[in-house]
């Protein structure tokens, strides 16, 4: 048994009986940051190291659990250096996270029309209804920066975000229940595709999974093929704070689910970190992994 260390959250991660998405089983090497110098292997979780074990145990131990970004030796690793309610190791490159200021830019039908000014940005995906534009608003604490509808899949241009005039948030179209043309859905797979396989700039995708519901095939589709094109991602999980579910699964039992499958799938497993618009849950810890992620990236 390994214990989530959270703020309010407890998640068993004992072992699951074989997932019937094993078809996805491609077993990725996925990069977290883009650079070729990227020194981790995360798997799946536990933000407490164990006292018993030797050095070498211990290290071997890290290093299948935990998120270890550059710059950090597992010899020094601690308890407070692992974000709440995340498998996130936090090292010197992490740095300023506040967000004091955010512009809208531009919105871009293509990959190519996208801002040139060569600044380092984090997109930001997830399935239609997932709660992406309520935790972009969550992020920057501004209510309407990213438009909420109750009409999933309002957003299908990619919506660049100027924060704090040195790096962009990248609010990509979502995918599922979006109700458009045959030919908007088409365009959507070619430009964003293009965007995640020719945006230099592009330091890292937050693909945001729904933890109120169950593991959802199109979300493994989604985090496959970034694994598959090696595309820098976190998993962010959604709606955490909804503990209790009217029907199914409570969100607990969702997440470990997902990281199960997703531990069949992935060589490594990324980075992962729970949140709650509504709450506030993760949102300083998830603006500090991005600021470690910015930082190594432009250095």
């Amino acid at each position: 048994m390994v214990i989530l260390r959270c703020r309010f959250l407890t998640i068993n991660l004992a072992p699951l009986r074989p997932s019937h998405f094993q078809s996805h089983k491609l077993l990725h090497t996925t990069r977290f940051f883009r650079t070729p110098n990227l020194i981790s292997t995360p798997r799946i979780t536990s933000c407490s190291l164990p006292t018993t074990r030797s050095i070498s145990d211990e290290a071997r131990f890290a290093r299948s659990v935990l998120f270890i970004p550059p710059g950090v030796e597992i010899e020094e690793l601690t308890d407070d250096m692992v974000l709440p309610g995340s498998n996130i190791v936090i090292g010197p490159f992490a740095g300023h996270s506040q967000i004091k200021q955010v512009e809208f830019v531009k919105s871009s039908a293509r990959a190519r029309d996208c801002p040139k000014d060569d600044l380092p940005e984090i997109a930001i995906l997830g399935r239609s209804n997932v709660g992406k534009s309520s935790l972009i608003n969550c992020l920057v604490r501004k209510k309407e920066v990213a438009l909420t509808s109750k009409k999933p899949g309002k957003t299908q241009l990619i919506n660049h975000f100027l924060v704090n005039k040195s790096w962009y948030i990248v609010d990509l179209p979502g995918y599922g229940f979006a109700k458009v043309s045959d030919a908007v859905k088409t365009d959507w797979s070619a430009f964003t595709k293009g965007y995640f396989l020719n945006r230099d700039t592009l330091v890292c995708v937050l693909l945001l999974i729904d933890a109120s519901v169950p593991p959802q095939k199109i979300d493994l589709d989604c985090a496959n093929w970034l694994g598959r094109n090696n595309v820098p991602l976190t998993f962010v999980f959604t709606k955490c704070d909804k503990m209790k579910a009217a029907k199914g699964k409570r969100p607990d039992e969702n997440i470990k689910a997902f990281q199960q499958i997703i531990r069949e799938n992935f060589k490594q497993h990324p980075p992962w970190i729970l949140t709650s618009s509504v709450s506030g849950l993760g949102r300083d810890e998830l603006l500090l992994h991005m600021s470690q992620l910015r930082n190594y990236w432009d250095q």
